[in-house]
């Protein structure tokens, strides 16, 4: 037998500045970079050879910026579900991170409520997101609008 689980649509009328709305772990891994790349097409070897990142300077493969954003922006659209759409996202890229290629990296995102528009019926989400203990996005907030 198989279990399924609904989840529940957030509501507007029931959020508070300062709720935590979304909170997740995610592994980026050497794989998970290749596949990106084949996705976005964006084959910047930087992402995945390590003589050539060195060459340039960096500290290792890096994961991409849109990845990373994306990556971010995923634990609120899932909470958001269908109540609602992102009406707008800003990030501002402060660290790369580094995907070691045996260990990977952890990136840890959590979700906050900012600000709420009760005429717009609109949230602003602050998005915290780290990896190695270091923050990888500032200024990161996404503006949901609740249909």
């Amino acid at each position: 037998m198989s279990e399924t689980t609904t989840q529940i649509s957030p509501v507007f009328d029931t959020l508070s500045v300062g709720d935590v709305v979304a909170e997740r772990q995610l592994a980026f891994t050497r794989d998970s970079l290749v596949r990106y790349a084949g996705a976005s097409l964006d084959f910047n070897p930087i992402h995945y050879r390590d003589d050539v990142a060195a060459s340039v300077g960096l500290p290792g493969v890096l994961a991409h910026g849109m990845l990373t954003m994306g990556a971010a922006a995923a634990p609120v659209t899932d909470w958001l579900g269908s109540a609602g759409f992102v009406r707008d996202m800003q990030v501002r890229f402060t660290r790369p991170i580094v995907v070691d290629p045996e260990t990977g990296a952890e990136v840890s995102i959590t979700a906050t409520v900012s600000a709420l528009d009760a005429e717009a019926r609109t949230v602003a989400i602050d998005l915290k997101v780290t990896s190695d203990d270091q923050t990888v996005l500032g200024k990161s907030k996404l503006v949901v609008a609740f249909a």
